[in-house]
């Protein structure tokens, strides 16, 4: 096992050699400048917000990824394939029925709440920043709340080097564009479940739940994101996709969240949450650090530009980390903190 990771390391080493760090400024001058004129983002159908609570959870389980729900008990393998392999099948079918199980009763007897919070505003691009404006300040100088975004450094032979900022039209355009936001949970009601399991000594089940929760919780993502497509913003209104086209991201469109690879500075969320409220409105907390709590709970951003995609920032810069900590206005020592691991 060391001699293998050695050689992994070494292999990794040779295929960082030669790569270097644009300047930020030369990485701006190379970003994916979209033309908004002729390729505008189209505008949402509903402008606003919208609180959900009890969202059924009938309707959720239908877009539950259950590869991801296996992963969690570390058995590898694609839903539903894994049913057929000779050595993890039969007990990834037991733990199957048995997730099936208790995802019916956690249904039928309304034992967890899903609540959810949706929100598209106005918003345009202001360098790599987005300023975002409540639904009667569109346009205005000063915007309600900014997203501040990263722009990707290490060089490359082709492409953008692309920011999340530059899926919304620049304010010097004259463009009023929109950007969406979201958090949900399927995480009220779990620890009541599991310190009842664990009173009965049943850790199987207190488990179960929680795995349960979390696969609940990024199903909830996926439905709002498949409502936001078709319906509020209705950018997409004839999509028409399996689910495992969904999971495979065929769709038009992205959902990032901040702490991941595209945005990965969880202090993001704490404007997000202040802004929209999210802990007072559906009750989901932040952590100093930016963990969710319940822990079974998705946030994140919406774009609609047609050109939008997901993509992972890889390192930056000294020159990128001093400008995103001005334009934050916080110190280089703290911004170093939140982004360590892309420096």
């Amino acid at each position: 096992v060391r001699a293998e990771y050695d050689e992994m390391r070494q292999n990794h080493q040779n295929r960082q050699e030669g790569r270097t760090l644009l300047a930020l400024e030369a990485a701006r001058e190379k970003g994916n400048h979209i033309d908004f004129a002729k390729s505008p983002t189209p505008p949402p159908a509903f402008v606003g917000e919208k609180v959900f609570s009890e969202f059924p959870l009938r309707e959720i389980a239908n877009y539950i990824d259950w590869t991801f729900f296996f992963s969690a008990w570390e058995l590898k393998g694609r839903y539903p394939d894994i049913f057929k392999d000779p050595k993890k099948g039969k007990e990834a079918k037991k733990l199957f029925d048995d997730g099936n199980e208790l995802l019916q009763k956690l249904i039928s007897q309304r034992l967890l709440d899903a609540r959810g919070i949706l929100s598209i505003l106005p918003a345009n691009a202001v360098g790599d920043d987005i300023h975002v404006f409540s639904r009667d300040n569109a346009g205005k100088a000063t915007p309600d709340f900014v997203v501040h975004t990263l722009r990707q450094q290490m060089s490359k032979d082709t492409g953008a080097y692309q920011a999340l900022s530059d899926f919304v039209a620049p304010k010097d355009s004259g463009i009023v564009d929109h950007m969406g936001f979201f958090a949900v949970t399927c995480g009220n009601g779990v620890d009541e479940l599991v310190k009842q399991y664990e009173a009965d000594g049943d850790e199987y089940n207190a488990i179960l739940v929680k795995v349960l929760a979390d696969r609940l919780a990024e199903a909830f993502a996926e439905l709002l994101h498949l409502k936001v497509r078709k319906e509020f913003w209705g950018y997409a209104a004839n999509e028409n996709l399996g689910l495992r086209e969904l999971l495979t991201v065929k769709y038009s469109g992205i959902r990032p969240a901040p702490g991941y690879p595209a945005c990965p500075d969880h202090s993001e969320k704490h404007t997000l949450f202040d802004f929209l409220e999210i802990e007072r409105k559906i009750g989901i907390s932040l952590t100093e650090s930016g963990a969710m709590w319940p822990g079974a709970s998705v946030c994140g951003y919406y774009f609609a530009h047609p050109q939008s995609n997901y993509f992972a920032l890889g390192k930056i810069g000294d020159d990128q980390l001093t400008d995103y900590a001005n334009r934050k206005g916080i110190t280089p020592d703290v911004a170093r903190k939140w982004l360590a691991h892309h420096l």
